[in-house]
């Protein structure tokens, strides 16, 4: 009879499991492959066989990494109200409330996904397109906001501010750098979100007042005029 299959799917999502619990108790230094698999209760050569090699580990983790995140950001809002009919700005302020929460749960793993500490470790196409599923979620409920009115701008580009205020602000939670209660923390959250929301609010012009293009264009007739208006000096 063949010998039943000792290197499975399921040993490989152990494994995986054993080195992404490993790098939340242990960090990055004690990540070696000799200790995963002790962990594991396996061998060395049965992990580089799942994986390849230390970097294809790695992958794994930044995959499971991301999968995790989408985790949290499809979870259903704290509000009782569906997302569909919520407002869109609360929506997103509870998206990035969620994005904290997987930040400040998942600190090393987020080192992994989002400074690459390892220098054997090249994210290729397939690593990027992971990241590009969630920035897709995060774009669109920022477009979500920008066409009910909410915000002004180019979706992708605020998307980007507030996924670097959010791992910024998380950071210096993590490191305890954001103040010494939770009230105070939380505080600082509220403000850094509403400081940046409301930057990007559409500008309310007054009655009267032409759009700032128009005006644009106005003032630069005008200076126009003015210099051909000018009399040469003698």
């Amino acid at each position: 009879m063949p010998r039943p299959k000792q290197r499975t799917d399921a040993l490989r999502d152990h494994v995986l499991q054993v080195a992404v619990d490993m790098l939340a108790s242990e960090g990055l230094a004690k990540f070696t492959t000799r200790n995963i698999a002790r962990g594991a209760s396996t061998s060395t050569p049965a992990v580089y066989e799942l994986f390849g090699d230390k970097a294809g580990l790695v992958r794994g983790v930044f995959f499971e990494g991301f999968r995790v995140l989408r985790q949290y950001l499809d979870r259903p809002a704290a509000s009782p109200r569906p997302p569909r009919v919520g407002d869109p700005r609360d929506d997103l302020i509870g998206l990035f409330a969620r994005y904290r929460e997987f930040l400040r749960d998942h600190p090393v793993l987020s080192h992994v996904m989002f400074s690459r500490p390892f220098a054997d470790f090249d994210p290729g196409p397939a690593e990027r397109e992971a990241g590009a599923q969630v920035r897709e979620l995060i774009v669109a409920h920022v477009q979500r906001c920008i066409d009910a009115g909410g915000l002004a701008g180019d979706s992708t580009d605020i998307a980007h501010v507030l996924v670097s205020l959010t791992q910024g602000l998380a950071a210096a939670e993590v490191a305890s750098r954001l103040g010494s209660s939770r009230a105070s923390v939380d505080r600082r959250w509220a403000l850094g979100l509403a400081a940046v929301l409301d930057g990007l609010r559409p500008r309310a012009r007054t009655a009267g007042s032409p759009p700032r293009a128009i005006r644009a264009a106005r003032g630069g007739g005008q200076r126009r005029a003015g210099v051909a208006q000018r009399k040469p000096r003698r």
